[in-house]
């Protein structure tokens, strides 16, 4: 999927082993954004060591269960990674989520990030469609996601690309819960 956006040239596709460093780093940069205020540095510093180094995207890259997909600004040699998002397929593995979430099959949408200089730049909507027809193409009915309470920004984009609220869950930064929305959108209807 290739868009245009103000003289530069948008590439939406799916992520490839040459990518994990890159994603490791773009993980790194952008989690902290979707963290809420009080989360620690070492917190988050925890968090991404656990679940963003290069080995850990090595791994998510070969779980049939998982689709990453990447956004780059530019092209061949000087394209830049600028967002990505990672789906899961199968049962909600969190019980709360699994207790709210009416479709199945459903798919989870785990990340969805862009840097913090691309918010606002025509980003985050493509990949969003590329991201929930990827959700398509693997057969679910239904996506879903966790998004913060006091990520504001986050679930107005979400809202505006058609996800609803439909219950709460827990996650949990440096041994501290936070309490997250659970927004559903079904696949068979248009946002």
């Amino acid at each position: 999927m290739t868009i245009t956006h103000d003289a530069d040239e948008l590439l939406v596709r799916p992520a490839a082993e040459a990518d994990v460093a890159a994603l490791a780093a773009l993980a790194a940069e952008t989690f902290p954004l979707a963290c809420p205020p009080h989360t620690t540095q070492a917190a988050i510093a925890d968090f991404i060591d656990r679940y963003f180094r290069p080995e850990h995207f090595a791994a998510y890259l070969a779980d049939a269960d998982r689709s990453v997909l990447v956004a780059e600004r530019g092209s061949g040699a000087s394209a830049s990674m600028i967002g990505y998002s990672m789906l899961i397929g199968g049962e909600p593995g969190d019980a709360d989520a699994a207790t709210v979430v009416t479709g199945r099959p459903s798919v989870e949408l785990s990340k969805f990030y862009t840097r913090a200089g691309e918010h606002g730049r025509g980003v985050a909507a493509p990949l969003m469609a590329a991201t929930l027809e990827a959700a398509r193409a693997a057969g679910a009915v239904t996506c879903w996601l966790g998004v913060n309470e006091e990520n504001a920004r986050a679930i107005r984009f979400y809202e505006k690309q058609g996800f609803a609220k439909v219950g709460r869950k827990h996650f949990t930064v440096g041994g501290r819960v936070e309490d997250d929305w659970v927004l559903e959108q079904r696949l068979d209807a248009a946002p």
